[in-house]
């Protein structure tokens, strides 16, 4: 008789091999075999979108709050890191990423306190307000750019430990290194209490309250952690992946595109924000040589950015309409449907 449970999940053993097989093929077959094009144009962006949508994730799909200002703590990350490497350069840049992250958080939560009288609708519009404020003060202060009359900022050189990650395969590594200890130092807070809290409020505020859960602390929390995570993925997408940004860089699309991604993926599932940005990295490159073989010319940049929009405007429609779990359930749909009769045989 087997021990492998028979719902077609993996034994502890199985599970084990597998993330090993994962991280061998993640840190050291893909950076020694893979493409700079792949590292620099798939790999990386696809890593601080992942890393994004986990903080919206905590946010959204675990505490049940509503947010459309994400682009504005990737600014602050992205910004606070440039100025305090640039004028703290005795610290390492690991330390300036946590102190980033920290600075994001403490915004967040200032803009996280409307959820105390606010849901709903209501607290997504007050949310804008991060959204337009972060990119006015940006522009408007130039202190924030090193007074670069654009507001454009330069990548500080990615240095850990006396390891310097300039090429587009070291670039994926820091990365990956990045959003491999975050999401799992994530995953444990949501298996903690304060993730029991989280789902609490999100089901039901009043029930929560009423069994003695802290509202103020566990929304404030929510907001802090979230602002935290989407800041340290905005290091990531401004000098891990595009190396020079601006403040026009971080607007309200880029919101909207890491919510969509938790859409897509599926709410309240860290696998989820994964898939979900899997796909919207990869979608497009998709679209677009789909798109060329069969129209040629015609399907340019323009035909290309509206069809996108198109498509993934149908498509959340399709999965609030039919599948809310989004790509996470549809994966485990598949999994179980291949697992499950290997798993019968073995019983």
């Amino acid at each position: 008789m087997s021990t492998a449970p028979s719902t077609g999940q993996l034994s502890p053993g199985a599970r084990a091999v597998a993330i090993a097989i994962a991280a061998v093929i993640a840190f050291g077959a893909v950076p020694l075999l893979g493409s700079d094009y792949l590292m620099d144009a798939v790999l990386t962006p696809f890593l601080a979108l992942a890393l994004a949508a986990v903080g919206l994730n905590v946010l959204t799909g675990y505490a049940g709050q509503v947010s459309l200002g994400s682009a504005a703590f990737l600014a602050v990350g992205a910004y606070a890191t440039y100025n305090l490497h640039l004028r703290l350069p005795q610290l390492p840049l690991i330390v300036d990423l946590v102190l980033a992250g920290l600075v994001a958080a403490a915004i967040g939560i200032v803009f996280g306190l409307p959820s105390l009288r606010l849901r709903g609708f209501y607290l997504a519009v007050s949310t804008l307000a991060a959204q337009f404020f972060v990119q006015w003060a940006l522009t408007k202060f130039g202190w924030f750019s090193n007074d670069n009359p654009s507001g454009v900022i330069d990548a500080p050189v990615l240095s850990v430990a006396g390891f310097i990650f300039t090429s587009p395969a070291g670039r994926y590594v820091f990365s990956l290194s990045v959003v491999v200890i975050v999401t799992l130092l994530t995953l444990r807070l949501l298996r903690s209490q304060s993730g029991r809290n989280f789902i609490a409020v999100r089901d039901h505020e009043l029930a929560a309250k009423v069994i003695g859960v802290p509202l103020l602390r566990t929304k404030l929390l929510a907001f802090g952690v979230s602002s935290f995570l989407i800041g340290i993925a905005g290091v990531l997408w401004a000098f891990a992946y595009l190396r020079t940004v601006e403040p026009a860089g971080f607007n309200l699309d880029r919101s909207f595109q890491i919510l969509f991604i938790i859409i897509i993926g599926g709410l309240a599932s860290l696998r989820g924000a994964f898939l979900g940005a899997a796909f919207i990295v990869v979608f497009p490159l998709v679209l677009s040589r789909a798109g060329a073989a069969m129209l040629g010319g015609v399907f340019d940049s323009g035909v290309l950015e509206m069809s996108q929009r198109i498509v993934v405007g149908a498509l959340i429609i399709a999965f609030l309409i039919a599948e809310p779990r989004g790509l996470i359930a549809l994966w485990d749909r598949l999994w179980h449907a291949v697992t499950r009769p290997a798993a019968i045989r073995n019983t």
